[in-house]
Order: C-alpha cells, then sequence, then structure tokens
C-alpha cells in the first residue's frame, strides 16, 4: 500500500525514462488515467491503455514512453511532485506556475479535471498543482 499514488507514478516513469525502458505498467486509478491523458495529449508519451488483467480483479494502465529517435533520449527531461499529502499546494487562477517560462507544463488538479497550467488558465481556474513536467 502506497501513501502518495501520484509520487509513485511519477518515479514509476522517472526511473523507466532512466533507464531507457519502453514500457511500464503501473496500477490503474481515475487520478493516474487523468494524469497519463494529459501527458499523452501535450506529446511526452507515446502511447498508453488501460487493461485488465486476467489473474486479478484490478486493472493496470500500459504506458509506452516517448524517446528520440537519434540520440535516444526521454521526452521527458524532469518529472517532479509538487503537491504532498503532508502539504497541499494550491493555486488560484491568478497564480497559476509557469514552468520553465513557459517550455514545461503545471498538472493541477482542478473542479474541471486535471488540466494543465495553460489549460487552466484559458478556463479561468485554479486547483492543486500536482506536479511539473518538462
Amino acid at each position: 500500500m502506497y501513501s502518495d499514488v501520484i509520487a509513485d507514478l511519477l518515479t514509476r516513469i522517472r526511473n523507466a525514462s532512466a533507464v531507457r525502458k519502453r514500457v511500464i505498467e503501473v496500477p490503474a486509478s481515475n487520478m493516474k488515467l487523468g494524469i497519463v491523458q494529459v501527458l499523452y495529449k501535450m506529446g511526452y508519451i507515446q502511447n498508453f491503455k488501460q487493461i485488465e488483467t486476467p489473474d486479478s480483479p484490478k486493472k493496470v494502465i500500459k504506458i509506452a514512453l516517448k524517446f528520440d529517435r537519434i540520440t535516444k533520449e526521454p521526452a521527458i527531461t524532469r518529472i517532479e511532485r509538487v503537491s504532498t499529502p503532508g502539504l497541499r499546494q494550491y493555486a488560484d487562477a491568478s497564480s497559476l506556475p509557469r514552468v520553465m517560462n513557459g517550455l514545461g507544463i503545471a498538472i493541477l488538479s482542478t473542479s474541471k479535471g486535471i488540466l494543465t497550467d495553460k489549460e487552466a488558465r484559458l478556463q479561468n481556474v485554479g486547483g492543486e498543482v500536482l506536479c511539473y513536467v518538462y
């Protein structure tokens, strides 16, 4: 049992990128699925699929990481957790963070779902800042 499932997801992605692993599997949840969908939409991962394992009732998310074809460098240079269960970090619509002056993204949990900082600015909503990706 993990106390912080989002940090576990980010750590698995970070570790797999470091050793150039192409595909990883993580236990599924709606929050993780939302984060993975944002990463896919922004081009940080190649593909993902939610599958049900035949030997257990739990679902898993299979994530195909993205690497540069020539240099074999991962698309995700850095991925870090911001808000933790012990110290939640919130931002309103007027003070949303900009990651690397707009080159990276901040993933937020808002009342309108899991959004990037740019989408949250357009919809004028704030929320919990989950992580930074660049």
